[in-house]
């Protein structure tokens, strides 16, 4: 089989208020990042604002845009420009009173592939995203772009091997998840490392699963009460890590990924081919009482 690599970029950044200066500056990062050889750029969760779930606000929903609309014809103009395809997460208003987190995928051309809507929505402290959020029904999804088939996942979704896996057997070269987590700035160190060291594992564990490689893009920065951990990396597929961003930092990173490693993987590890479909229907059940 002939090498198959692609580039992907991952811009972890941290965000201020202003929605037009945050634009400004991940235009900037998607622009170092096709300098560095990037052929995929991946943006972090909501990159055009403040993480704003922290809060109840009705005046948050003004941050939100049609998909497509603004922000991916200003994305698909850099795309074409650099001959780069670019994962942007956005705050979809799809109707009046209705709305989505929302990840769009621009290909190498410019053109509008299309979008994912996150399908697991968090309501936690900090992270109020059942307020502003349905729930995605547009499935898991896949996007075969210019350079690879990208599978895209945000945030919430990275905690469920059940949706790695439906992305993966739709055909994902490789899985991305734009996030937004972050550290309470209450916390001591012992419970942060804990933290991310379960976040990282799991979506380790899906690249094991799966036998293909995750990339997965944190924001960085303090706001408000919650000091986003950073800490975007790169696994294989057999879950080692091969990169890993700072945690207090901003960084634009470039990794090549060997597409084809995921057959001798696959191969060796083989998972998919012993895989009992057949034993699996009460998965669907939420929970499974005794009689």
């Amino acid at each position: 089989m002939a090498n198959k690599n692609v580039k992907v970029g991952l811009v972890q950044l941290s965000c201020s208020g202003d929605v037009a200066e945050n634009m400004k500056k991940t235009i900037v990062g998607i622009r170092e990042a096709a300098a560095k050889g990037a052929q995929v750029v991946v943006l972090q969760e909501l990159f055009r604002s403040l993480y704003f779930c922290d809060v109840e606000d009705y005046e948050n929903f003004n941050l939100a845009e049609v998909i497509p609309g603004p922000s991916t014809d200003t994305l698909g103009e850099i795309a074409k420009e650099l001959g780069v395809v670019i994962v942007a997460s956005l705050f979809e208003k799809r109707a009046e009173g209705l709305y989505h987190n929302t990840t769009a995928v621009l290909d190498a051309d410019g053109s509008y592939l299309g979008k994912y809507r996150k399908m697991h929505i968090p309501d936690d402290p900090g992270y109020y995203e059942k307020f502003y959020f349905t729930p995605g029904d547009l499935g898991y999804k896949v996007f075969k772009t210019k350079f690879a088939t990208i599978g895209v996942l945000i945030c919430w979704d990275q905690w469920y091997p059940e949706a790695a896996r439906i992305t993966a057997l739709k055909g994902a070269d490789f899985l991305v998840y734009p996030t937004a987590i972050g550290w309470a700035k209450s916390q001591d160190d012992a419970t942060n490392d804990e933290q991310y060291g379960a976040w990282q594992t799991i979506q380790r564990s899906h690249a094991v699963a799966n036998g293909i490689p995750v990339v997965s893009v944190n924001r960085t920065g303090e706001e408000a009460e919650m000091q986003f951990w950073g800490g975007s990396f790169v696994a294989n597929p057999f879950g080692r890590v091969v990169y890993k961003a700072p945690h207090l930092e901003e960084e634009i990173h470039v990794e090549e990924l060997d597409l084809t490693g995921s057959d001798r993987y696959r191969t060796h590890w083989p998972f998919l081919r012993d895989r009992r479909i057949d034993s699996y229907e009460p998965i669907t059940k939420r929970f499974l009482d005794e009689d």
